[in-house]
């Protein structure tokens, strides 16, 4: 595994070699112990499959706040997405910044999403399956959103959105007394 910085502290690309023969391909999809570089005593609580339908489809962005709290560990196994991260903690110096990036069925990348970041993904194909792993489970007191189209955020997203949740389409957009969430 190859663990990559982003401009965002915290958020990290990470990269795997498949080990490939004339029988197909092995990878390893998740390593705890070369995860402790990023994060010492990481422990994930739950895993979640998103499948996805429609090229252009959208979800999020998502985040739980405290005392729910969760990191990430995402990776696409099936279509590709354009996935984004955004940055929410209280007094970091990239508050409100995001990062992009394309997980891909064939591409051997995931992203580790640390505490205090909204996440979502819009599908580069018809179908796309991502597997997330949680540090927390999902708590519906301490979920939040931020609408995918908020202009303070000016995310580039590659496609026009096609689909989206009534849900993630009545987040508010982001006001000005909005001072993130605690990490």
């Amino acid at each position: 595994m190859k663990l990559l910085t982003t401009p965002l502290a915290g958020l990290h690309e990470i990269r795997t070699t498949p080990i490939c023969d004339a029988r197909g391909r092995f990878t390893r999809l998740y390593c705890e112990q070369e995860l402790t570089a990023i994060r010492p005593g990481l422990h994930f609580t739950q895993i979640n499959l998103s499948e996805t339908r429609g090229l252009g489809t959208l979800r999020g962005l998502h985040y739980q706040k405290a005392p729910a709290a969760e990191a990430k560990f995402i990776r696409c196994l099936r279509g590709r997405v354009f996935d984004v991260a955004v940055d929410l903690r209280t007094d970091s110096p990239t508050f409100l910044h995001w990062h992009a990036m394309e997980l891909a069925e064939d591409n051997d990348r995931a992203v580790f999403i640390p505490e205090g970041f909204a996440h979502g993904f819009q599908t580069l194909t018809d179908e796309a399956q991502l597997l997330y792993m949680h540090t927390a489970p999902w708590t519906p007191a301490c979920e939040g959103g931020l609408r995918h189209d908020d202009p303070r955020l000016a995310i580039a997203w590659p496609l026009a959105v096609t689909t989206t949740s009534d849900r993630d389409r009545s987040y508010a957009l982001i006001s000005s007394e909005f001072a993130g969430v605690s990490a």
